[in-house]
Parts: structure tokens; C-alpha cells; sequence
């Protein structure tokens, strides 16, 4: 395991209500542990939030040199949405705050808004993001209560398919630029169908040229590589 402690990528499918934080952690102190370590380089590739799953990448050694580029890429995600109601984080995180009308939205609507999101656009963050304003986090002020102006950002979405699964929902999968907001292009799908809209799963499932399908849990990576020191590994180094 050299490889794991001169430099290495790992693809980590990130479990549900864990933060990146806590999944970049649950490697470093097993590293460290098991190799007698007093510090170790390892970091990750691109947060993603506590209710989203799906794949991060950490870098350790001389990889993590290689973090600004992996971050540019652009990234695939899936998930579902609710119709008719909105929220102040634009997820699960807080309650509902409004409710909207949903019976006028139609297949063919949906279509229509669907190719009005496709391409170069110009986006709001939320509140409730970890961006940094004045040296606080957006998030911190908006559980206070406190609300502050979001500098718009350029994204890219480079494929968008939304598909009606319910009578108030719909499941989604968009291939997008870095710092799109997936909670944000939700949240303005929502307005843009006459409605409202939150987002009640995401997961990603690529960035670049690296999937999840080859990922392992922060668990089973521990287990299998690190308590268990095989010969091979399917890191990618």
C-alpha cells in the first residue's frame, strides 16, 4: 500500500447524512493508524452535501496536486424532485415553506422548461450553501435567519432529461459544469414550470472520467484495503 501514502486516488461512494468531511476523515485516521502515521496528505475532490450520495474523490500524497483539476470537471448527477412546494434550503434540510398549484403541468411542459435549461446559464446559489461571504458561510447565516445577496455564477448544463414519475414528482439526471447547483437549477425548474420544486434526492454518479460504479463505501474501502492490506487494489494511482 506505498502507493496509498506516496499518492493515489480513491473513488469513495459517499453514504447517506455523511458529510465529505467525515468520509475523508474515516480514511485518513485508519491510514494513520495502521501505518504508524504522524500526519498523512489525503483530501477530497469536490464536497458534496450530508442528504446527496453517490461518488467523491480523494487524493492523497502527491495526488492531491491534482485536486483544482478534478474539480473542474464536469460532473453527472441523478435524483428526484417534488412539484408543488418549496423550501428554504431547496432540499430536505428545512420544511416546507410553500405550497404551489401542480395540475397544469403536463409531459409536454415539462419538455418545454426541460430545453430551457440546457446550456449556458446564468445561476443563483442558495442561501444555504457552503460559499463564503465575508469570511462566514452562507449557511450559517441563513439558519440564523440573516439573508444576504448570492453573486450569480455562469454554469453549463450540457444534457438535462426530467421525467414525470408521479403526479408530484419527477426524477432527473443532468450533466453539468463545475459550480452547478443542483438545488438551485430545482428550485428555478420549479418557477420556470409555473410552480415550485425541491429536491428530495441527489446522487452523483460522475466526475470527468471517473464513475461510481467503481467506488467503494468509506467502510468497505477500510475494510478491504486497509485493514486488510491486499495485494491489489482498485484505487487508480
Amino acid at each position: 500500500m506505498q502507493s496509498l501514502i506516496e499518492g493515489t486516488i480513491i473513488l469513495i461512494d459517499k453514504p447517506l447524512h455523511w458529510s465529505s468531511f467525515q468520509a475523508v476523515n474515516k480514511l485518513k485516521w485508519a491510514i494513520m493508524k495502521k501505518y504508524r502515521l504522524k500526519k498523512f496528505k489525503i483530501g477530497h475532490a469536490g464536497t458534496l452535501d450530508p442528504l446527496a450520495t453517490g461518488l467523491l474523490i480523494l487524493c492523497t500524497g502527491k495526488h492531491t496536486k491534482q485536486i483544482p483539476q478534478i474539480q473542474d470537471a464536469p460532473k453527472i448527477y441523478t435524483g428526484t424532485i417534488a412539484l408543488g412546494a418549496t423550501t428554504p434550503s431547496y432540499d430536505l434540510e428545512t420544511e416546507i415553506d410553500a405550497t404551489f398549484p401542480t395540475e397544469h403541468i403536463t409531459p409536454e411542459l415539462i419538455e418545454q422548461v426541460r430545453e430551457q435549461f440546457v446550456g449556458d446559464l446564468i445561476q443563483a446559489p442558495p442561501l444555504f450553501s457552503a460559499i463564503k461571504k465575508d469570511g462566514k458561510r452562507l449557511y450559517e447565516l441563513a439558519r440564523k435567519g440573516e439573508t444576504t445577496e448570492v453573486p450569480k455564477r455562469a454554469i453549463t448544463i450540457h444534457a438535462l432529461e426530467l421525467s414525470l414519475i408521479g403526479e408530484k414528482e419527477l426524477s432527473f439526471k443532468v450533466h453539468c459544469s463545475k459550480g452547478t447547483y443542483i438545488r438551485s437549477l430545482v428550485h428555478d425548474i420549479g418557477k420556470a414550470l409555473g410552480s415550485g420544486a425541491h429536491l428530495t434526492s441527489l446522487r452523483r454518479t460522475q466526475i470527468g472520467a471517473y464513475a461510481v460504479a467503481q467506488a467503494y463505501t468509506p467502510e468497505d474501502f477500510v475494510q478491504q484495503f486497509i485493514n486488510h492490506t491486499p495485494h491489489e487494489t482498485n484505487t487508480i494511482h
